[in-house]
């Protein structure tokens, strides 16, 4: 039997809005939806210790994770139905923006330029960029001494921007992830790495005696949760749900886990932006 042209654009079409479908699956959905049926999608690092990492039995670790998975709980969904996916720096809002992820906790500063593409909720830390350097590194001080030195920061990331803008006399070199960075900084083919303090630390938890924080911060980081623009639902219960982590020591205790040992003090809790 021979097949029209007209049913076999038919059934193209069809193969295509089930294609359609299946891609897109809950990318309509709020994120407060998507938790009303027991499931979440969230953006994490995978690489970076004491905040979002990806161990090798393949669980998952840090302050961020610990952010994400309490944010969850407030909103009904169990540790074991939340999925965690990667969100490099530069992915970040497409991934929110495809409906690929829910939200995303995952050293996300809070900018102008971004909230004109995705929503925040937060902020829930707030961080300063400094600098990490090898142990016996003794020249540089902070980011006045930058001059001709090898710095690396991440494609996409805001650290690598302030960089580009404000130190121009620093050699800049931009990689996918702050895991590269530090094994350049050990190799000896970077000078330092920079990004949020609190990102240098779990690094340098992770490499004793081999690295060090520089410990001179000099910009002001708001870590966000970010989600879908226009999401004020989910945003809201999301805020919510970070005033209660604030509130029941849930936060310090979270922080303390995963940087103790490291020098690193607790701040105080931060007040968050709603809007």
């Amino acid at each position: 039997m021979r097949i029209t042209r007209a049913l076999r654009l038919g059934v193209g079409a069809l193969a295509l809005a089930v294609v359609a479908t299946g891609c897109g699956a809950g990318s309509s959905k709020t994120a407060a939806q998507h938790a009303a049926d027991g499931k979440l999608t969230v953006g994490i690092k995978f690489d970076q210790p004491g905040l979002g990492l990806r161990t090798k039995d393949g669980s998952f670790s840090g302050f961020d994770v610990d952010v994400a998975r309490y944010v969850a709980g407030k909103l009904g969904v169990k540790p074991e139905n939340i999925a965690f996916k990667e969100a490099p720096s530069a992915q970040r809002e497409t991934l929110i923006q495809n409906g690929q992820v829910d939200f995303i906790a995952a050293t996300y500063s809070i900018t102008d330029q971004r909230k004109e593409k995705v929503d925040f909720a937060g902020p829930y830390y707030v961080a300063g960029q400094d600098l990490l350097v090898r142990a016996d590194n003794t020249d540089i001080t902070g980011p006045e001494s930058l001059k001709g030195k090898k710095v690396c920061s991440v494609k996409g990331s805001t650290p690598a921007q302030n960089l580009a803008k404000d130190y121009k006399d620093a050699q800049l070199q931009t990689y996918d992830t702050y895991s590269l960075c530090i094994e350049a900084l050990k190799s000896g083919s970077m000078d330092a790495v920079s990004t949020d303090n609190v990102i240098l630390a779990g690094y340098a938890a992770q490499s004793p005696g081999q690295l060090k924080l520089v410990n001179k911060p000099f910009t002001t980081e708001k870590y966000g949760i970010g989600l879908k623009k226009g999401d004020k639902d989910s945003r809201d219960r999301i805020n919510d749900a970070i005033e209660a982590m604030f509130a029941d020591g849930s936060w310090k205790a979270a922080l303390d886990k995963n940087f103790g040992g490291t020098g690193f003090q607790a701040p105080q809790p931060p007040t968050l932006d709603r809007y």
